[in-house]
């Protein structure tokens, strides 16, 4: 497993999250209209999608992040983060991963492609690389986060719209929920659903 005091990785994160998916007009509406501030961004991922869901791992500027589901509370899922830059403090399975797509080449100073790199995967991994290009509003509500996400498959016209919440407050963020009249809807992880769109193609 990793190790809590490695300097090579990032502080640990952990906390709830609730992600719908479909385009929810009125809750995207209401949390613009909610924040006290805004951000837009866009990302490249390379989701590393493998049989056990309790796992979420992404490439993201050759950096490999990782979450592991922890607890379940009233519908929320609570999960741990932390990114990683050596196998060493990288937790199993995906300390092999790690070394097989070379992903310390960056730090060693060496050029990189991920695309590259996954194409040279072992067949025996276990893990299907999915790429997505993601384009996010991120939405600040007093001590929580929202926000909601565009996702594009690079390999095909597929297009997913998320919304989620995510904060350390249980409490306010059921209330979140039900105020923007999502209370009673499937809670769905990010790489659950593009595992679903996946394994459909």
């Amino acid at each position: 497993m990793a190790h809590d005091n490695d300097q090579e990785s990032d502080e640990l994160d952990s906390r709830y999250e609730f992600r719908v998916w479909g385009k929810y007009p009125k809750a995207r509406k209401m949390l613009a209209r909610m924040a006290s501030s805004t951000t837009q961004q866009r990302f490249e991922d390379c989701y590393l999608l493998i049989d056990d869901s309790e796992w979420n791992a992404k490439v993201r500027d050759s950096t490999l992040k990782i979450k592991q589901l922890i607890a379940e509370r009233k519908g929320f899922e609570r999960w741990s983060s932390n990114r990683y830059r050596t196998s060493e403090a990288t937790p199993s399975p995906f300390d092999e991963l790690f070394d097989e797509l070379n992903l310390d080449r960056p730090q060693r100073g060496k050029k990189y492609e991920i695309e590259r790199a996954v194409r040279e995967l072992d067949p025996e991994s276990g893990v299907r690389a999915v790429f997505v290009t993601k384009d996010r509003q991120r939405f600040r509500i007093d001590d929580l986060w929202a926000e909601v996400t565009d996702i594009e498959f690079n390999d095909s016209d597929e297009v997913l719209h998320t919304l989620s919440v995510e904060g350390d407050d249980l409490k306010a963020l059921v209330a979140l929920r039900k105020k923007l009249g999502l209370r009673g809807e499937p809670n769905v992880a990010m790489h659950q659903a593009i595992e679903q769109i996946e394994n459909i193609e």
